[in-house]
């Protein structure tokens, strides 16, 4: 039986969720972090507007903007890594392993996917 099968039949049976603290999906993980470490500044849905945003000057960036989009993944985690200056933006090496970094970058990215098309739907005939 695999791990996900077992996870799944352990929550449809009315499981703990003891497992779920140790997410088995980058997506997952990455969604936990986030919401641990970022969703107070960058908000729930990543647009900078996270509960601590107000307070913030420059505001937190937001992460599903065309700008952000267009940052390659070499960028992005570079600035997870290390933070940006001037900001209130922390460095996170020295706080998350670099696999927890990535997965967060992937979390992330799937936010745009979900908030809105990448491309404009076909023109009808």
């Amino acid at each position: 039986m695999s791990h996900h099968l077992f996870l799944a039949l352990l929550l449809t049976m009315g499981g703990t969720g003891v497992l779920l603290a140790q997410p088995s999906e980058p997506l997952d993980l990455g969604q936990a972090i986030y919401r641990q470490h970022c969703m107070e500044c960058h908000g729930s849905t990543g647009k900078g507007d996270g509960a601590k945003a107000p307070f913030l000057s420059p505001r937190p960036g937001n992460l599903i903007s065309a700008a952000t989009s267009a940052k390659t993944d070499h960028e992005l985690l570079r600035t997870i890594a290390q933070g940006k200056p001037r900001t209130s933006m922390p460095a996170w090496q020295d706080v998350l392993p670099a696999e927890d970094q990535q997965a967060v970058l992937q979390y992330i990215r799937s936010l745009v996917r979900f908030t809105r098309p990448l491309t404009p739907p076909p023109p009808g005939p």
